[in-house]
């Protein structure tokens, strides 16, 4: 199956946020806000993190199967990460992914984890973008699809909460390209409204009510911006930043960058998010060229 352009247009940008995101975290504070202000990016190469080696994998997936498949899925999730070590994947992440490469019932693993309530981490939404981009022509199905890919890995609802919450922002962005923009406090309040009682949804609303002029470090300090690496801390803030800057690429990605927290992870959800609009035709050449290189299927897609 061909992937649509909407789909590979937000993989290719979350890879980007995420990549543009991870190359912050060493540099000290003082001297990253002198860097941010003057919006000088860091150095090259920057390399991507978990969030787009799953995202890769779920793309792949789509490509594959159409939909989600579950058992597939996990065991495509785990055979990638054996290959690759080096991605940053979260404590859990590693207990669960080793686990089910070695052949465990990922149902077993996931609902297993802390104590039997599974992880409430932000995994399964920093990677879901493109699914939503995928299924953007029927809402209903990117909420059913978005929760299939999370329970897979991350078994607690707000982690599934999240994971639905990204996914119907890139369908909303994805179905609105060519034409205008929905304005913030209405992107907000739509996706938390088809969501289910919870602390995700919750953080959308106040989101949505935060009045316009607010600084990206107040919505930081009041939304989280994935310090806890929790769902709830990290999704309204990056869908808080995407819904800002859906005209821009690399505005979004720039305006995320400046709540700090988890950088890696809300830039490429809000990357993932507005490329589904935008695609990357404004992102400086030099900042791809920066980017480590996706696998060569997805420009084969392309």
């Amino acid at each position: 199956m061909r992937a649509p352009v909407p789909a590979l247009d937000s993989l290719q940008g979350l890879a980007l946020g995420d990549a543009f995101g991870d190359r912050w975290f060493s540099v000290p504070a003082d001297r990253a806000a002198a860097e941010l202000a003057a919006r000088v990016p860091r150095p090259a190469p920057w390399h991507w993190t978990d969030d787009t080696a799953m995202a890769l994998v779920l793309v792949r997936h789509l490509i594959d199967h159409g939909t989600v498949r579950q058992d597939e899925l996990a065991r495509g999730f785990a055979a990638e990460y054996t290959a690759v070590y080096g991605r940053k994947y979260g404590p859990s992440m590693h207990q669960v992914l080793r686990a089910v490469q070695d052949g465990a019932d990922w149902r077993a693993v996931t609902a297993g984890m802390f104590g039997g309530q599974g992880s409430h981490g932000n995994g399964a939404a920093m990677r879901v973008a493109p699914l939503g981009a995928w299924f953007a022509e029927d809402l209903d199905l990117v909420a059913e699809q978005a929760e299939l890919q999370a329970l897979t890995t991350h078994f607690h609802p707000e982690a599934t909460a999240g994971a639905v919450a990204v996914a119907l922002a890139a369908a909303f962005a994805a179905r609105s390209r060519g034409q205008e923009a929905p304005g913030r406090a209405e992107l907000l309040t739509e996706v938390a409204g088809r969501l289910p009682d919870s602390d995700v949804r919750s953080g959308l609303r106040v989101a949505a009510r935060l009045a316009d002029g607010t600084s990206v470090r107040h919505a930081a300090v009041v939304l989280g911006s994935g310090s806890l690496i929790s769902a709830p801390d990290t999704v309204p803030f990056a869908l808080w930043a995407a819904a800002g800057r859906l005209d821009s690429l690399p505005e979004a990605i720039w305006h995320t960058l400046a709540g700090w927290g988890d950088m890696d992870t809300t830039c490429a959800v809000a990357a993932g998010v507005v490329a589904a609009r935008t695609g990357l035709a404004e992102v400086p050449a030099p900042w791809l060229a920066a980017r480590e290189e996706l696998p060569g299927w997805v420009t084969a897609e392309a």
